[in-house]
């Protein structure tokens, strides 16, 4: 076997190993500044992630987000927000702002990440690895816009991308949702 040939296959394999395993398999910073590592904190869980932002025509999806939060989280479901400031400069305030708006405005309980990049070479691994080809073949390609929303299986596989104009409380998104609780680990 040539160099080049085994090199690529050790590549192929590395790719294939981080295809299966969680994709929530990363650590990332809550806004009050705790560390987590994903995988281990929704283990077992099914996981809406969404990217937001506070000053955008989707911000109001907050508001069934959260809705969707109260109703399933005691069946397993767990939203996820992840700021980011990248589209429009439509989140540019600090961890304390986000949090303060999310709240005063939405009542968001649901769990909030730090801001972060989600498209470009600054954006966070977990970002990185949703929008891969060779690591999320199903639901590649770059985060459109705000309010992009990825649905996990219990076991941390993606399995569903919604856009960010599709409304959490749609009857697409319910349903997908509904179907995953519906799987007991």
């Amino acid at each position: 076997m040539t160099q080049a040939a085994s090199a690529a296959g050790a590549a192929k394999s590395k790719s294939e190993k981080i295809a299966k395993a969680s994709i929530l398999d990363h650590d990332m910073e809550t806004l009050d500044g705790e560390k987590v590592n994903l995988a281990k904190k929704y283990q077992g869980k099914v996981v809406l992630l969404v990217n937001v932002a506070s000053k955008c025509g989707n911000t109001p999806q907050y508001k069934p987000l959260e809705a969707l939060h109260e109703k399933y989280g005691k069946e397993g479901l767990a939203i996820v927000g992840v700021p980011s400031n990248q589209f429009g400069k439509q989140e540019p305030g600090t961890a304390k702002d986000i949090a303060e708006f999310c709240e005063k405005n939405y009542g968001v309980k649901f769990d909030m990440m730090s801001k972060i990049d989600v498209n470009g070479e600054k954006a966070a691994p977990l970002y990185k690895q949703l929008t891969s080809k060779e690591t999320d073949p199903k639901f590649p390609g770059k985060i459109t816009w705000n309010f992009e929303k990825f649905l996990f299986n219990r076991d941390g596989q993606v399995v569903a991308r919604f856009s960010p104009r599709t409304q959490p409380d749609s009857p697409e998104v319910v349903a997908a949702i509904e179907k995953e609780l519906a799987k007991k680990k």
